[in-house]
């Protein structure tokens, strides 16, 4: 009998995230579970798209409906503690006036901020970090980027 040749195939945790930008900064959210700042995101549910994902993280966690608008960046980010991982980062349009509607959560995020680029370092694990730019560049130039741990090919 031989073995079931469906058990090497990857089963990565997928998220997706949002990225709000300026030409020099972008908007952070500061996460209560893990003392950290990130982008607005989460998981993607059973059966959901990646897109849909990152629009139900932006209703749920700060109030705000919005659309994603065209994928940024896909990085391949496996780590030690969660295993294989993908994850999606979309353009959500300009924040602009939807700023004034933003309403936390207060039980997954208690702070948001605009970093400006040259301080990231100050908020953001390297991996993240990468990450994040690497996503701000794909903005800035209207494309997308693959990415392995924040880092192109």
């Amino acid at each position: 009998m031989t073995a079931d040749p469906t058990a090497r195939f990857a089963t990565p945790r997928v998220a997706a995230g949002a990225l709000f930008a300026t030409d020099d900064a972008v908007f952070l959210v500061h996460k209560t579970y893990s003392n950290g700042w990130d982008l607005p995101g989460g998981y993607v549910d059973i059966g959901e798209s990646p897109a849909a994902a990152c629009e139900r993280e932006l209703r749920e966690e700060l109030g705000l409906e919005r659309i994603a608008r065209r994928m940024l960046a896909n990085d391949w980010a496996p780590n030690d503690r969660e295993g294989d991982k993908i994850l999606y980062l979309f353009d959500c349009g300009p924040l602009g006036d939807d700023e004034s509607l933003i309403r936390l959560d207060d039980v997954e995020l208690d702070a948001y901020e605009w970093v400006d680029l040259g301080k990231l370092s100050d908020y953001l694990i390297p991996r993240l970090e990468r990450r994040i730019r690497q996503a701000h560049m794909a903005w800035l130039a209207e494309s997308a980027v693959y990415l392995e741990h924040g880092r192109s090919r």
